[in-house]
């Protein structure tokens, strides 16, 4: 499936669940409301979701002895996840290169295996230093 497909694909259920949301209102409470009003409620409660879910997972994680990197690789994953997206998006609307999925997967694949070194290179030198400071040590006791 290409991105363009699986986008439609997504905008779709969106669009059936707005319009589930928006016959519910109007039938059960007798509201008529509109498209902005839609999106300030929905939208507003999804963010505050969110939030609370993100404060509470943060909170956990900077306990954490390496809890601020954890937050950190979170949230660069998450940015990556919009630019990466948005940049395929862009090259739907422009023509300029293909519309997949795969190179957006691909392209954060790229971001984890940069991490994974950087916490490869991260562990090679705190293991190298505790070495080094049990040697320190031990040389002490003597």
């Amino acid at each position: 499936m290409i991105l363009k497909d699986f986008i439609k694909l997504i905008a779709e259920i969106v669009n059936n669940i707005h319009d589930m949301i928006n016959a519910a209102a109007y039938q059960t409470l007798g509201l008529n409301v509109t498209d902005k009003d839609l999106h300030f409620w929905i939208m507003g409660i999804i963010g505050m979701g969110v939030f609370v879910f993100v404060y509470l997972l943060s909170k956990w994680l900077s306990k954490l002895p390496f809890g601020i990197t954890a937050l950190s690789f979170f949230y660069t994953l998450t940015f990556m996840f919009v630019l990466v997206f948005g940049i395929e998006i862009q090259q739907a609307l422009t023509n300029r290169g293909n519309m997949e999925f795969i190179d957006a997967i691909v392209g954060l694949w790229g971001f984890v295996a940069m991490f994974l070194i950087y916490i490869g290179l991260i562990l090679a030198f705190l293991i190298i230093r505790g070495i080094f400071k049990r040697d320190k040590n031990e040389d002490v006791d003597l």
